[in-house]
């Protein structure tokens, strides 16, 4: 047993400052499994994350040198925390046939579950959690953790990082007990960070360079720490380190689950563009695979095992534009930018990057548009989810009204999308219904008049 044990924590410090990637599938132009894998092992990832535990996937990875994490979906949580056997069943059917020729070295249970405001969801979190590991020692396999990723909507104080406090709502009963299974079975807090999203909401006042790990002297100086930060992440990482702090737990390890940059959106999405992309994860691939290790201000010379968000553009997420513009490669194969994840490669060895055009916030008119080449069924659909939203979103698609004319199905869309978009894109809502609709600078009524 002790020499078995000393062989899981020699083989995962291996390979824990190399750089993982995130392999999301949600798209219908991607490469196929092998392909996929075949550009991991040739990008020199040391570890891959799917979000599920696809069984051609686990298969391919058999025998590669990738250490992998898997995951329990949201669906499958209570099911599992409901009974022993149930996840007795999924390690059966999920871990025990590929395991130990593909390294899974995570087991990741639900994805961002706080987000959802599913609380008996958040209840049976940790239950599930426990079953999975009880399952897994009974199989006598002691190097897989067990952990969930936390999306930082968790916290309701960030800021200043000593501040960084879970949100209220999430009873203490629930957090404390999953920062007892984490202490306890020396697992990570996997945490789902993206300096983009805090920068882009204040991009006038925050500094670009210390949101993307630029080395510019900017710095920022905790007031009640005293802790200097030279780069946004530390500070986002950090605040979620105290806020595990005053609920006593001090030395849980971090895993940074999901970074980037997005490498494109909309129009009205600041600084997503490929120079900024590249820029970050370059900085973060330097920064993680550091030796020593740099960690953070308030944890330094730690391991921060890093996983980053994603593989590919996935053309079939929904949401704002970004959601579908994190890729490190092109649905061919070919980088959409240069990144060495060895963190070995000079900065001026890269090729010259495009200028970035919008790190400013776009001041003019944006509408929201039919997109070329849709499906008149398809879009007829979203014209009547639009419409039935009410406040009057179509009224002026009514016959005699002011854009009844011309009667166009693309026209009358064109209409109500970029009205239901009007009214609540400040409550979230985006210009993108199932893929049927982008935004355009110019105002679709000049092609219908």
């Amino acid at each position: 047993m002790s020499v078995c044990f000393f062989f899981a924590n020699f083989s995962y410090a291996s390979t824990s400052n190399k750089i993982g990637i995130n392999y999301g599938r949600l798209g219908n132009n991607l490469p196929s499994p092998n392909e996929s894998i075949e550009y991991l092992q040739s990008m020199k990832a040391g570890l891959v994350k799917i979000y599920d535990a696809n069984p051609e996937v686990l298969k391919l990875l058999s025998g590669t040198k990738l250490h992998v994490s898997i995951m329990v979906t949201n669906e499958q949580i209570s099911t599992i925390a409901s009974d022993q056997s149930n996840a007795n069943k999924w390690v059966e059917e999920n871990v025990i046939p590929y395991y130990p020729k593909t390294q899974i070295r995570f087991i990741l249970v639900g994805n961002e579950v706080f987000t959802n405001n599913d609380q008996k969801m958040w209840i049976d979190l940790v239950p599930a959690m426990r079953k999975i590991k009880n399952s897994l020692i009974s199989q006598n396999i002691h190097n897989i953790k067990v952990g969930t990723p936390i999306a930082m909507d968790a916290l309701e104080s960030t800021f200043p990082p000593s501040n960084g406090k879970f949100r209220s709502d999430i009873p203490n009963q629930v957090m404390i007990s999953l920062l007892n299974f984490l202490n306890g079975t020396k697992s990570f807090f996997f945490l789902d960070v993206y300096p983009y999203f805090p920068w882009s909401k204040d991009p006038i006042n925050m500094n670009l360079d210390y949101a993307l790990l630029k080395s510019g002297g900017v710095t920022y100086k905790d007031p009640n720490s005293g802790l200097i930060y030279s780069n946004l992440l530390d500070q986002m990482l950090d605040s979620v380190i105290f806020a595990m702090r005053k609920l006593g737990f001090d030395d849980i390890n971090m895993a940074v689950a999901e970074t980037g940059w997005p490498n494109g959106g909309d129009i009205d999405e600041v600084g997503a563009n490929v120079h900024n992309a590249a820029t970050y994860n370059r900085n973060l691939v330097k920064k993680v695979t550091s030796n020593p290790p740099l960690g953070t201000p308030a944890r330094p010379e730690i391991t921060i095992p890093t996983f980053i968000f994603s593989l590919y553009d996935e053309n079939q997420k929904p949401g704002p534009g970004t959601e579908r513009h994190w890729g490190l490669l092109h649905t061919d194969g070919r980088p959409v930018y240069e990144v060495d994840l060895t963190g070995t490669r000079p900065e001026n060895e890269y090729p010259v990057l495009p200028e970035p055009m919008n790190n400013r916030p776009y001041k003019g008119k944006i509408w929201c548009t039919v997109a070329s080449n849709v499906r008149l069924t398809e879009l007829g659909r979203a014209l009547d989810f639009a419409c039935q939203q009410g406040n009057g979103i179509c009224d002026a698609l009514a016959p005699g009204n002011m854009c009844y004319e011309p009667v166009s199905m693309v026209s009358h869309a064109s209409y109500a999308f970029s009205s239901y978009w009007a009214k609540f894109k400040s409550s979230g809502a985006s210009c993108y219904f199932n893929g049927l609709a982008v935004q355009t600078t110019t105002d679709p009524s000049r092609f219908f008049n």
